[in-house]
């Protein structure tokens, strides 16, 4: 994160602390620097007390220059509390930059439209998943951001050159150790959100859609997000992990989240937990808490083979398959929630009609 901190700093924030925290004595130095023709564009000497900050770029393979606005700022660059503030940003921002992005890519290209017809989809279900993301995201981003902001200040195991690294082997096998570690971690911790002391405070929201649309892949109570995403900020403080390689798997996470989300069921594998598997969870509630894989779903006896008319176009949607998924959903979730509370009838489509 230290890299995308650099980046937006010389391109974004840099102007803006100088902006809303100038600092006097740097402004100045500047300014006499321009008035005695000393100053051509470069990064002057600063005499400021409040801004002795010193450029040491995040990595070898990419590097953003600062500009003079760099020393502008009384809150410098490595100031704790100016990181903190810009990491917090980031995180929010970029949350919703990429929810948004990918939710409405997948909405509009993959999305099946029929789903608004099905009994269990509610009124005006988009509107509400998309409510709960905005109101989750900020909260959520303020829990992270600690962390964010310890592995920019030097305390996680993060690597920039291979030589830095365990090795050249390392650089191939961090990615899938970082899946198999955080997809263990997140299948106990959804687990434990299932628990029914906790299920009702915090995990019920996100099992409001029992069909969801991509808009629901961020849709959480922030604690509930929180939790279940504790394991990716944790991975780099215990193993080593590649600076670019972070900023991928970040990447990749956010992706991920909204495909499982997006009804399209590619995946009929038995190892990987796609679309078909969440979809399973969402509508039968304690099945297949994993992530990424079913390993431990299996071993943990909570896996549950997707249907078959999953896969099938001419019944993935037809009625008298939405019928049974409802019965069963109506009798699983009287054990689970007790009264059904939630407001079902037509929404967004409307016009969509049920395959027959």
């Amino acid at each position: 994160m230290d890299l995308v901190l650099e980046g937006l700093d010389t391109y974004l924030f840099d102007y803006l602390y100088a902006f809303a925290l100038p600092s006097p004595v740097a402004t100045n130095a500047v300014k006499a620097a321009s008035v005695n023709g000393t100053y051509a564009g470069g990064i002057p000497e600063m005499p400021s007390p409040q801004n002795s900050w010193s450029y040491e770029p995040a990595s070898t393979y990419l590097q953003f220059q600062p500009s003079e606005y760099a020393w502008m700022s009384r809150w410098a660059r490595d100031n704790m509390f100016r990181q903190f503030t810009s990491l917090f940003l980031i995180t929010w921002l970029f949350g919703l930059l990429i929810y948004f992005a990918c939710a409405t890519f997948s909405y509009v290209f993959i999305f099946d439209k029929a789903t608004f017809a099905h009994p269990k989809y509610l009124k005006n279900q988009i509107k509400l998943e998309i409510a709960q993301t905005m109101q989750a995201l900020p909260v959520m981003a303020v829990f992270t951001a600690p962390l964010f902001l310890l592995e920019v200040r030097g305390w996680s195991k993060m690597y920039d050159t291979t030589e830095e690294g365990p090795g050249m082997w390392y650089n191939i096998l961090q990615f899938p150790f970082f899946v198999g570690f955080t997809d263990f971690c997140i299948y106990w911790i959804h687990r434990w959100l299932h628990n029914p002391l906790i299920y009702k405070h915090l995990h019920k929201p996100h099992h409001k859609w029992i069909m969801p649309s991509p808009y629901a892949s961020h849709a959480f109570h922030p604690l509930d997000g929180y939790a279940q995403s504790l394991p990716y900020h944790i991975f780099p403080f215990l193993f080593p992990l590649q600076k670019f390689a972070y900023i991928f798997l970040f990447t990749f996470i956010n992706v991920w989240t909204v495909m499982i989300h997006d009804g399209e069921y590619v995946a009929n594998s038995p190892i990987i937990n796609g679309a078909a598997c969440h979809t399973m969870h969402h509508l039968y509630f304690n099945y297949n808490y994993g992530q990424f894989t079913t390993l431990w779903d299996r071993m943990g006896g909570s896996y549950r083979k997707p249907n078959d008319e999953l896969f099938k176009k001419e019944l993935k949607m037809a009625q008298e398959q939405w019928e049974k998924q409802s019965k069963e959903m109506e009798q699983i979730v009287k054990e689970v929630e007790g009264e059904d509370d939630r407001s079902y009838g037509p929404a967004e489509g409307s016009s969509a009609k049920k395959v027959q």
